[in-house]
């Protein structure tokens, strides 16, 4: 497998260091608030590629953390009047309402940060040690940040440049506007630890440091996180841990890219931002999953709901394929008849190629696309009557069938039932545009019985009033079955 990283700033073949085993740390969220869009497509990116992982065959540890004591934190639990502890317990809750609706895997181990103070503590004593960092009379600890010559190597930023900008604020007392903090001595009313320079806190960079280091043998072989995170938390964080262990931190650092709205940045002062929930509210789950999944991770993803429309369109051309497959298959008039080897050889091909996708810094857009060419291979087998009926047909559509379920596995999507899956697809877009579905199986089942009574006049005002609904409505064998136009 070839991923990019960020550090070489290339493509680079991926194998673990230590045999079969992976180690993966990824940021998690900082407990103040509901997620939003930018959430979704983070964890769902190193959600598919911990699956993937796991798929060839690796022993992947997986650590995510949740950052539960933080500025952003105690400011929300002051405004609500609550402990900043009940604000970070609450949303790492809410986190997992909306990572399980989307069908994020809960990772290997996801500690929090308040859990591990006195890792933190070592880490910091550590650097204070071999001349890394320093006490401030006032109880603070920052990190001298030129005694490490390769800091700005991940993000490719200058330190002359750095400093050009930067500047120490009133009251902090930095050797260099560069230094960040490890350590933060206590405010009044905050939350607080006892640690050798007083009662305070951890900086946010030196929480990551400390629990990789607990949780994995150094370097890491994935560091992963969003795009905006690569400087400075990212810099940091590699920073502090190489100058404490003279170890490499990680050897791949994956990044994925911005989710942007319309073309603009999310941004609630724009009013274009959009929460989890919000999304969920009118779509399915697995209808934002799959949209997240169609453009290469590490690329700008454009964000509407008329985007999401499209991708809903897609989701229900493939179940309604695998709909049709498992029909099929549940059939016996499948006979022994020749059955053409190019056609199994195309399949070969479309295995072949998405294999080629996922290997190929994991592009699940690409990967995607092969899905849909085996669906149109399985449609083009329906369309033959002579093909349909042969033997070699039914062993093409259960192999297209088991790929989807193992491609499927990988992706997070089209695992559903599929007759169940369409139907609540149905209604949650009969319930977008307004539409009650019993109102509709009401009338629909009058107009039944006015065509069985003979009734027409009544059977053609009841299906006028179906149609001006929005609803479609097919006559099949199995009886009549509707859908929103």
């Amino acid at each position: 497998m070839r991923l990019y990283n960020t550090l070489a700033r290339k493509k680079q073949d991926f194998a673990p260091l230590n045999g079969n085993k992976v180690n993966m740390y990824v940021c998690g969220i900082t407990a103040y608030d509901l997620c939003h869009i930018g959430h979704a497509r983070s964890s769902v990116v190193f959600d598919v590629l911990y699956r993937y992982l796991k798929h060839t065959g690796y022993d992947v540890t997986f650590i995510r953390n949740f950052t539960d004591i933080d500025d952003k934190i105690i400011n929300r639990a002051n405004e609500v009047g609550k402990t900043a502890e009940e604000i970070a317990e609450k949303f790492i809750n809410e986190f997992y309402v909306d990572m399980d609706r989307l069908g994020v895997n809960r990772a290997t181990v996801e500690p929090k940060c308040t859990e591990h103070i006195p890792e933190m503590l070592k880490l910091t004593e550590t650097l204070i040690e071999k001349g890394h960092a320093y006490a401030t009379p006032s109880g603070d600890v920052y990190f001298r940040v030129r005694t490490f010559k390769d800091y700005g190597k991940l993000s490719g930023r200058n330190i002359d440049e750095l400093e050009s900008g930067a500047r120490i604020d009133p009251g902090e007392e930095k050797e260099d506007p560069l230094d960040f903090a490890l350590w933060k001595a206590a405010k009044p009313g905050e939350p607080s630890w006892e640690s050798p320079w007083g009662q305070g806190r951890p900086g946010w960079h030196l929480e990551c440091s400390a629990m990789s280091e607990k949780y994995s043998t150094l370097p890491l072989d994935i560091h992963g996180g969003g795009q905006d995170l690569a400087f400075p938390h990212h810099e940091n964080e590699i920073a502090q841990s190489e100058a404490a262990t003279d170890k490499e931190f990680s050897r791949f650092w994956v990044h994925n890219g911005f989710v942007q709205i319309n073309s603009e940045k999310m941004s609630k002062s724009l009013g274009n931002f959009f929460t989890i929930r919000d999304i969920l509210a009118q779509f399915l789950p697995e209808t934002l999953r799959y949209f997240l999944l169609t453009m290469h991770y590490r690329s700008p993803l454009d964000f509407s709901f008329d985007a999401l429309e499209e991708a809903e369109k897609g989701i229900k051309r493939v179940y309604a394929a695998l709909a049709q497959i498992d029909q099929e298959l549940g059939k016996s008039s499948w006979k022994k008849s020749p059955f053409p080897e190019d056609i199994v050889a195309e399949l070969d091909e479309i295995e072949k190629h998405w294999n080629e996708a996922m290997e190929d810094d994991m592009n699940t857009a690409a990967a995607l696309g092969h899905m849909f060419s085996a669906i149109r291979l399985a449609g083009r087998v329906f369309e033959d009557k002579n093909l349909r009926k042969a033997e070699g047909g039914r062993d093409l559509m259960e192999r297209i069938r088991k790929d989807m379920a193992a491609w499927g596995d990988v992706l997070g999507v089209f695992r559903r039932d599929p007759a169940e899956f369409l139907l609540e697809l149905r209604d949650n877009r009969a319930a977008r545009r307004g539409i009650e579905p019993t109102k509709v199986d009401e009338l629909i089942q009058g107009r039944q019985q006015a065509r069985k009574d003979k009734d027409f006049d009544r059977a053609d005002q009841l299906r006028d009033e179906i149609a001006n609904l929005g609803v479609e409505v097919k006559d099949t064998p199995q009886g009549p079955v509707w859908d929103v136009a």
